[in-house]
C-alpha cells in the first residue's frame, strides 16, 4: 500500500471545548437581517455550534427559511446552490401553506463534497400586479389603471438585455395589449387572458422582476456518502461463528475463516453492513466470566470490550480468531458479498494492554496508586481501564489516529466507536475531520446511549451515525414523538441509526412482548429511517434476560455462544425470512432510503402508529412517485381495529379521493381514502407496510 501523508496532532490545533456545542444553541436574533425590508431568518438546513449541517450523496435535502414583508405585497424567494465543483444554480421556493412565512423546496444533492447556499428574497413585481390585477378587472374596478401598471412592468422587462429574444419580443407584445387606448369589456378580458398565460407566468417565475433584494449569509452543507446515512446492519461475534463444542464439554471458539462462512446467509438476509465487536487480544487479569461474573474457568474467553494482552492492543487481531491476513481475507470476503465490515473502535484498555505499561499518564492514577477502572453505575468493568485525555491529549490522539489509519489500510471504512461522550468532543471533532480529510469515505457511528445535549453534540462535530433512544421509545406516543424528533428536528446533522436490540440491550418489550414484538420492533426499525440494525439472534427470538437486568442471559460477551440458524429457519422457528422481506422492500422502495420525509398520522386508537414515506417522481429514478404508509399494532398482545386518519395531501392525494394500496408483506390490495378502517392481530400480522399504488399499477 502506498504510504500516505499524516499530519499528526498538536495541543493548539484541538479545538477548545468552549467551541464545542453540548446541545443546540437557541437562535441568536439577527438585528440587520431583521430590519431589512425582506428579513430572512432561521435558514435551514443547520447544526449547532456553527458545525456544517450534514447530508449524504443521494438524498433529498429539504431547504427551508423564513421570509416576509409588510404589507400585502408579494415576494419570492430564491435558493443560490453551489455544488462542490463550483457550478451554481438557481431554484425557486415555493410558500409553505401553514401561516408560519416559511419557504421550501427539496433538492436531491448528488456529489459529495461541501456545498455552499443561500437564500435571497425580493418584492416580486410581477406577481403582485397579477394578484390585483385578477381581482380587480374582475371585479370591475380600476381596470384601466391595472392594465397600465402591468404594460409598464412588461414593458421594463422586454428592456432586459438578459432574457432570450423571443421572450423580449412576447412581452413587448403583451404590453401592447395592455396599454390599448380603449377601456372596454374586450380589453379587460385580452388583460385577464394574459394573466391566465402560463407562458407568461413562467417567464417571469424563471426571471422574475425584482426590487428590495435581500439575501443570508453564505452557508456550507456537507455531503457524505451514501453508506454515511444508508445501511441495513447486522453484528455477529466472530469467535460464536463456527463455534463448537468438544468431546469434552468445552468448546473451541470460531475464527475468521469458520464466520466467513456466515457471510452468504448474513447477504441472503439483505443486510449491507456487518459490524464486529472489538476483534482484538482480551485481558487476563479481571477477566469476566459467564454473565458478568467476577470468577472465570479455563476456557473462559472474557468481554471482547476488555481490549489488549500480551498478544498486543488495539492493532492487533485476537490470536484465535486468526491472522491480519485472515481477517483481510474476511473482508475481501464480505465485500464481494456486497457487505461492508464495521469494526468496533473501544477506546479503553485491559490491565494487560501494552498501553498501561508504556503509558501510564493515559489513564487515571487514584490515591492509592492504583488505576480507576471503568464504571457505569451500578456496572462495574473490573476488566477495563478507561482512558485519561487530560494529561496527554496530543500523545493520545497521535495514538488512536495510528490506530484508525492502521484499519483503514485493512480495508476498513466504518468504525462503531464505543461510548464516544466519555471522551471530550474536543478530540472527536478534531480526529474525525483529520481521518475524512485523507479518506471521506471513513463512516463513524457513535453508541452514545447518554443525554441529549452530548448525544447532539457528537453529532454535530462530525459523527455521520448515531446510536439513539429507539429501543426505549415502545408505545405510540413515545414513538409519534420520537420519529418526528429524528426525521425533523434534528435531521440535518443527527442520522440515527435504530438498531433494535444490541449485546447490552434486552428492553422489557421483547422480553415479555413474544415473537410479536420482535417483528413489530423489525419493521418499524426498517421502514422509518434509512440505517438500521440488528444484533444475531434477534431472529431466534432470543429473549430470556439475565435477572435484574435488560441483558440477554447467557450473554455473549463473556461466553461463546452455539447458534444452529439453518435448523431454525428449516423448522419455520426464526425471523429471518421476515428480515429478509423487510430488506428486500426496503431496497425496491428508494422513500425508505431516505431519512427526512418521515410524516407520522393519526389514528383512533392509542396502540396504533401510522406513519407515511414518500419521495416525489422527480426523486426516484423511475419517473413514479414512491409512496408508502406503515401502519403498526404496537401493543404485541391484542388484537386492535379503528379508524386511521391521512393526510393524504403528503402524496398529492385530495381528501376524499379514493386510492388504493398493497400491503407489501401479504400481497392484499384494499380500495382506501383518507380514513381507512384496519385491523391488526399481533399474533399473525401486527404491521401493514402498505404501497399506495397508481391508477393502472
Amino acid at each position: 500500500m502506498a504510504a500516505r501523508s499524516v499530519t499528526r496532532p498538536t495541543p493548539d490545533i484541538l479545538r477548545s471545548p468552549a467551541q464545542i456545542p453540548l446541545r443546540p444553541a437557541p437562535p441568536q436574533p439577527d438585528t440587520e437581517a431583521l430590519t431589512t425590508r425582506i428579513p430572512l431568518s432561521d435558514p435551514r438546513p443547520t447544526a449547532p455550534g456553527g458545525f456544517s449541517p450534514k447530508a449524504f450523496e443521494g438524498e433529498v435535502v429539504p431547504f427551508r427559511v423564513i421570509a416576509f414583508r409588510e404589507g400585502h405585497d408579494l415576494i419570492g424567494v430564491h435558493l443560490r446552490l453551489r455544488s462542490p465543483d463550483g457550478v451554481e444554480s438557481l431554484h425557486r421556493l415555493a410558500p409553505v401553506e401553514d401561516g408560519t412565512d416559511g419557504w421550501e423546496t427539496s433538492i436531491a444533492l448528488d456529489a459529495r463534497g461541501r456545498w455552499s447556499f443561500r437564500f435571497e428574497a425580493f418584492a416580486d413585481e410581477f406577481a403582485t400586479w397579477a394578484h390585483a390585477a385578477e381581482l380587480k378587472i374582475r371585479a370591475g374596478v380600476d381596470v384601466p389603471v391595472m392594465r397600465m401598471l402591468g404594460a409598464g412592468l412588461l414593458s421594463r422587462a422586454a428592456a432586459d438585455a438578459g432574457r432570450p429574444a423571443p421572450e423580449r419580443a412576447r412581452l413587448k407584445a403583451d404590453a401592447n395589449v395592455l396599454a390599448a387606448p380603449h377601456d372596454t369589456p374586450e380589453a379587460a378580458d385580452a388583460a385577464l387572458a394574459l394573466l391566465q398565460d402560463d407562458t407568461l407566468a413562467r417567464a417571469f417565475r424563471e426571471r422574475p422582476l425584482t426590487a428590495l433584494d435581500s439575501a443570508t449569509a453564505w452557508q456550507t452543507l456537507l455531503v457524505e456518502r451514501t453508506r454515511a446515512g444508508v445501511g441495513a446492519w447486522y453484528e455477529f461475534f466472530p469467535r460464536s461463528e463456527g463455534a463448537v463444542r468438544r468431546a469434552d464439554g468445552s468448546i473451541a471458539g470460531g475464527t475468521f475463516r469458520t464466520a466467513a462462512e456466515r457471510l452468504p446467509a448474513i447477504a441472503g438476509m439483505g443486510f449491507d453492513v456487518l459490524y464486529l465487536p472489538p476483534i482484538h487480544p482480551i485481558g487476563r487479569t479481571h477477566r469476566k466470566g459467564p454473565n458478568n461474573t467476577l470468577v472465570t474457568a479455563q476456557g473462559d474467553p472474557g468481554s471482547p470490550w476488555a481490549v489488549g494482552a500480551a498478544e498486543g492492543g488495539h492493532d492487533a487481531v485476537h490470536p484465535d480468531l486468526g491472522t491480519l491476513a485472515d481477517f483481510r481475507a474476511f473482508v475481501e470476503r464480505a465485500g464481494g458479498l456486497g457487505i461492508e465490515v464495521a469494526l468496533d473502535l473501544a477506546l479503553q484498555a485491559a490491565p494487560d494492554h501494552p498501553w498501561v505499561a508504556a503509558h501510564p499518564e493515559w489513564f487515571t492514577t487514584l490515591p492509592d496508586g492504583t488505576i480507576a477502572y471503568a464504571e457505569n453505575p451500578p456496572k462495574k468493568y473490573q476488566d477495563i481501564y478507561p482512558l485519561n485525555f487530560d494529561d496527554d491529549p496530543a500523545g493520545l490522539a497521535a495514538e488512536v489516529l495510528r490506530v484508525v489509519e492502521h484499519w483503514i489500510a485493512q480495508g476498513v471504512r466504518i468504525f462503531r466507536v464505543d461510548n464516544p461522550h466519555t471522551k471530550p468532543l474536543r478530540f472527536w471533532e478534531w480526529l474525525i475531520r483529520t481521518v475524512n480529510a485523507q479518506d471521506p469515505d471513513v463512516v463513524f457511528l457513535a453508541e452514545a446511549f447518554t443525554r441529549p445535549a452530548p448525544l447532539r453534540g457528537l453529532a454535530a462535530v462530525g459523527f455521520q451515525q448515531s446510536y439513539t433512544y429507539f429501543t426505549w421509545r415502545n408505545t405510540k406516543a413515545e414513538l409519534e414523538e420520537f420519529l418526528t424528533s429524528v426525521t425533523q428536528e434534528t435531521a440535518d446533522y443527527l442520522r440515527p441509526n435504530l438498531f433494535v436490540n444490541t449485546p447490552d440491550i434486552l428492553t422489557e418489550y421483547l422480553q415479555f412482548g413474544g415473537r410479536s414484538a420482535y417483528r413489530i420492533r423489525a419493521a418499524i426499525a426498517a421502514t422509518a429511517a434509512a440505517s438500521y440494525g440488528v444484533y444475531a439472534g434477534y431472529e431466534l427470538y432470543e429473549n430470556v434476560a439475565r435477572p435484574g437486568s435488560e441483558e440477554n442471559i447467557d450473554n455473549e460477551k463473556y461466553e461463546y455462544k452455539l447458534r444452529d440458524w439453518d435448523a431454525a429457519e428449516a423448522a419455520g422457528d426464526s425471523l429471518a425470512p421476515y428480515l429478509r422481506r423487510l430488506n428486500e422492500i426496503r431496497r425496491a422502495h428508494p422513500a425508505l432510503r431516505q431519512l427526512r420525509n418521515l410524516r407520522v398520522h393519526w389514528s383512533d386508537d392509542d396502540a396504533i402508529l401510522v406513519y407515511s414515506k414518500h419521495l416525489d417522481a422527480a426523486f426516484t429514478g423511475t419517473g413514479a412517485p414512491d409512496t408508502l404508509i406503515v401502519v403498526v399494532n404496537v401493543d404485541p398482545h391484542s388484537v386492535r381495529q379503528t379508524t386511521v386518519h391521512l393526510d393524504t395531501r403528503e402524496w398529492g392525494v385530495e381528501p376524499g379521493e379514493a386510492f388504493e394500496v398493497e400491503d407489501l408483506l401479504t400481497g392484499a390490495v384494499w380500495p382506501w381514502t383518507d380514513h381507512a378502517f384496519v385491523r391488526l392481530d399481533a399474533f399473525t400480522e401486527p404491521v401493514h407496510i402498505l404501497r399506495v399504488r397508481e391508477q393502472g399499477s
